[in-house]
């Protein structure tokens, strides 16, 4: 089968180092494999959305020499997203976030894992009927788990206990995250997502959520996030300096692709010259691989 891989930013504003390193891996695993690379914009909060950035993030690209086969926006396939929907066993849920969490604290047990879990307070009816709804995925009773290509550690979620019925489109229409992200993947054919670990956790539940549309889950990889002098993951909204800042004034887009290769965690990045193309870092991530797998 033919690796099909895809970067998937979100056009609320530049891209960042953080954004670059995870573009740059997810590049060179696709064209390690041989395989195809897909641009993916996940712009479906539209009130995020800076319409500039579509263009700043093509231009951040392809000075970093990572080119993409095809583009996709999330907000072209709404009609998708809407269809998937139909064909899950969902409810209607007014809940505030303010009243989840009150009604967890309220409720005997502690919620499990590191996020609130919705303790199915509208399950069996809204308890607000007019108020707007958001809808909310009946998860069925089962075991959920995935393992990690790249680590080879494995994590398993009990549905519903350790995440509730999640929310697959919000009360103002727009779909959520992991109803978007799921069937985009399955549709374009994506067989390896590799992003960020922030995004490990989620991993269970989406995979969950491919078996239930009758999808087959794509492998995962979780690569370590990049942070701060403070060990503060870089993110947008903390202010990270934007990658067209480098490219703005100058620098060598085969220095910062060495900075970036050098804050790995695996030795044969460690090594690399004070510059590099995106094509010179190929080999090491497919060795990288193989002694991996070897383990």
């Amino acid at each position: 089968m033919t690796v099909t891989g895809r970067f998937a930013p979100s056009p609320t504003g530049a891209m960042h180092l953080g954004n670059a390193r995870t573009a740059l891996l997810a590049w060179l695993h696709s064209r390690a494999h041989g395989g195809r690379h897909l641009l993916r914009f996940e712009d479906l909060d539209t009130g995020r959305v800076r319409p500039w950035a579509y263009d700043l993030t093509r231009r951040d690209l392809a000075w970093l020499g990572l080119d993409w086969d095809e583009e996709f926006r999330q907000s072209g396939r709404l009609d998708l997203y809407a269809a998937a929907l139909s064909r899950l066993d969902t409810y209607p849920c007014t809940c505030t976030r303010k009243e989840v969490l009150a009604a967890i604290q309220d409720s005997a047990g502690a919620p499990h894992g590191e996020e609130a879990v919705y303790p199915g307070t509208c399950r069996a009816g809204s308890v607000h009927p007019q108020r707007p709804a958001a809808r909310r995925w009946r998860v069925p009773d089962a075991e959920s788990c995935v393992t990690d290509a790249l680590t080879g550690k494995t994590l398993c979620q009990w549905l519903p206990r350790d995440v509730g019925d999640f929310v697959l489109r919000r009360n103002d229409g727009v779909y959520a995250y992991h109803l978007a992200v799921v069937v985009d993947d399955a549709l374009m054919g994506v067989t390896d997502v590799l992003r960020g670990a922030d995004l490990w956790t989620a991993s269970p539940r989406q995979a969950a959520l491919h078996r239930a549309l009758g999808f087959t889950p794509p492998h995962f990889l979780h690569v370590p996030l990049l942070t701060d002098y403070r060990g503060e993951r870089l993110a947008k909204r903390g202010g990270a300096p934007p990658l067209s800042e480098w490219r703005e004034r100058g620098e060598a887009p085969g220095r910062v692709l060495a900075d970036l290769a050098r804050s790995l965690p695996w030795p044969g990045f460690r090594a690399v010259p004070q510059e590099v193309t995106a094509a010179e870092l190929l080999p090491l991530w497919s060795e990288m691989l193989t002694a991996r797998a070897r383990r």
